[in-house]
């Protein structure tokens, strides 16, 4: 089915750029971390990158949620279910919230137990558990902004959405500077004063959030439907969110807690290599931006299409955002390249972790036409369509089956060099890709989810 480019890249456009300037943004914190933390010393710098791996296993069992959410809540928006995305919201709202009380106590009561997982260095503990102990309190409010922004994205309120983010993340950033290096009459906290930070700019995310979500406009939770027993129609929506939300769930899962593997393995090499990977990390999440925002943009368009019950432009669409996936990723291959020279001199490294930054630099522009492909294809195009399986088949054979193996055995059995056991870190993205080609040519992804 031929479609209308023009009406297509509008939607694009207008969907992408607030997306992926909001997801730059929230890298843009732990970029701000890490640089202004760099400037301080490279353990303070290591540890809250290590401790902010437990934020990030948050962000796995809440992105499961609020990506199941915006899979229904995309279609249901273009089938014009108003009363059907508020019962969705409050779905979201109750998993998220039981989430962060978890993540929160357990930052607040065992912070040193936390960090043992990911280091073994004793300054590195104790760093990372101040960190904890404040950042903790960040958490509880993690998961019902993200539920705001989630529906904000899903029905033509993406720009406000990424507007909060935005403010959010420039007061996080300019708060980093204040409570890190004592300025303005502040007291020197280092790494307690990103955690600090972080909280505050939180409670004002969220705040935003509300405040905005008052207009007549915007879909709301519908708080007097929130624990009440209702009908057949709301228990069978329940069924379709869970059936949704448990792949999701299990791959996130298996990525989030795979991925958090690849930086306890690099940890327990030794503080260079730690170093080298914090820094590595925090190129590829800001460099991960627009392939983050088309990925979003591509699940709403898709989806949006086939709520609506237009199943051959929906197919049409996810041909065309396939096809945009290469592109991004070549051109993100440049990036990481160009960039690396700037990443090297902007942090206090050793010479031996800079040289291992420089290595693991060149391997990441190789891994970034995978990451690209795969957000774009499985995490925009497959999950828009309910095709959430596929994801975490996927993980479990490249990801535990491969590449943490492979990863182990080169650091803990064969002793390879970082740069190596890197290397194998990677393969679980690039490695897949001929496989997320022949599962999006099946077009089990083309169905309307909505009742």
């Amino acid at each position: 089915m031929r479609i209308d480019k023009r009406k297509f890249y509008r939607n694009l456009i207008r969907l992408a750029l607030p997306i992926a300037l909001q997801s730059l943004m929230l890298a843009s914190v732990a970029a701000g971390d890490a640089l202004m933390l760099g400037k301080v010393a490279q353990d303070e710098m290591t540890a809250v990158s290590l401790a902010t791996q437990i934020q990030f296993v948050q962000n796995m069992f809440l992105g499961a949620v609020t990506a199941a959410g915006a899979i229904l809540g995309a279609q249901y928006w273009g089938k014009g279910a108003r009363r059907t995305l508020e019962d969705i919201f409050n779905m979201m709202l109750r998993f998220c919230a039981a989430v962060s009380v978890l993540f929160f106590l357990a930052c607040e009561l065992m912070p040193e137990q936390l960090m043992h997982i990911f280091a073994r260095d004793a300054s590195l503990i104790a760093i990372g558990s101040s960190y904890l102990r404040v950042a903790g309190w960040s958490y509880l409010l993690t998961g019902i902004s993200q539920c705001y922004l989630t529906m904000m994205k899903v029905t033509e309120h993406v720009r406000p959405g990424a507007l909060i983010s935005s403010c959010a993340v420039l007061l996080n950033i300019g708060l980093n500077a204040v409570f890190i290096f004592g300025l303005l009459g502040a007291p020197r906290m280092q790494a307690r004063g990103a955690a600090l930070a972080t909280t505050v700019s939180r409670v004002i995310e969220l705040a935003l959030c509300v405040a905005v979500c008052s207009g007549a406009s915007y879909i709301r939770p519908a708080f007097d439907r929130l624990f009440r027993r209702q009908g057949q129609d709301y228990r069978q929506l329940r069924a379709d969110f869970g059936k949704q939300c448990l792949p999701l769930l299990g791959g996130s899962l298996c990525w989030g807690v795979g991925f958090t593997s690849y930086t306890a393995i690099m940890g327990h090499m030794g503080t260079d290599a730690a170093a080298a990977n914090s820094v590595a990390a925090v190129a590829r999440d800001l460099i991960c931006c627009m392939c983050n925002g088309i990925g979003s943009a591509a699940g709403i368009m898709v989806g949006n299409e086939l709520g609506a019950g237009r199943l051959d432009l929906g197919k049409a669409y996810g041909k065309k955002l396939k096809n945009i996936s290469f592109v991004i990723g070549f051109l993100s291959t440049a990036l990481v390249l160009a960039v690396t020279p700037l990443m090297v001199k902007m942090v206090i490294l050793t010479d031996r972790a800079r040289e291992y930054l420089v290595g693991m630099m060149v391997i990441m522009a190789v891994y970034m036409i995978g990451r690209c492909v795969n957000t774009v294809t499985i995490n925009g195009v497959l999950d828009g369509g309910g095709d959430t399986l596929f994801d975490m088949y996927s993980l479990i054979v490249c990801m535990w089956l491969m590449a943490i193996p492979l990863a182990l055995a080169g650091a803990f059995v064969f002793h390879w060099s970082p740069l190596v056991v890197y290397a194998c870190t990677c393969l679980d993205e690039v490695g897949k890709i001929p496989w997320v080609m022949a599962r999006f040519g099946k077009y089990k992804w083309v169905q309307d989810l909505t009742r």
